[in-house]
């Protein structure tokens, strides 16, 4: 099993799309890419910490590749949007690519180019691509939360 780390906005909906991917093993929300030790979701949302809302993927590589998780990860937000995925503002919601490895790291940066390249947005892709840090797991009744209540995967798909 290999390990993938994507902030996108708020984890509830991010996290919703990877449970759904046939060979994600397992998916947590938590807080990473910040400063502060062991932070609540109160310290997060306080704009103090540096930490993102992100969602850790554990998957199965010889199910499903990372460029496909990087493929739904693009597709699910909008990368274009700094420090705000819809209504949710604050750098807590940055779109960022936590890398565990030198080649999840190449996959990401390609990945990135190739999207930027196509053309599909007419705005810069602020998205960061940095290594993973500690992951802090979310409090209880944030982790998969929309799947314990019966809630669709509601992240938009950007035009």
């Amino acid at each position: 099993m290999e390990t993938a780390t994507f902030g996108a906005g708020c984890f509830w909906g991010v996290e919703s799309v990877f449970e759904q991917v046939d060979g994600v093993t397992a998916t947590k929300v938590g807080y990473t890419g910040g400063f502060t030790q062991a932070p609540s979701y109160e310290d997060v949302c306080s704009h103090r910490t540096g930490h993102a809302e992100a969602v850790e993927v554990t998957y199965d590589p010889a199910r499903v590749s990372y460029d496909t998780l990087l493929d739904i990860f693009w597709m699910n937000h909008d990368p274009t949007q700094l420090n705000r995925q819809g209504p949710d503002i604050g750098d807590n919601y940055r779109s960022v690519v936590f890398y565990h490895s030198p080649e999840q790291e190449a996959a990401a940066i390609a990945s990135k180019k190739r999207l930027e390249e196509s053309g599909r947005y007419k705005r810069p892709i602020v998205t960061e691509i940095v290594p993973a840090t500690t992951f802090w797991d979310a409090e209880q009744y944030h982790q998969k939360y929309f799947s314990r209540r019966g809630i669709a995967a509601t992240c938009n798909i950007p035009a």
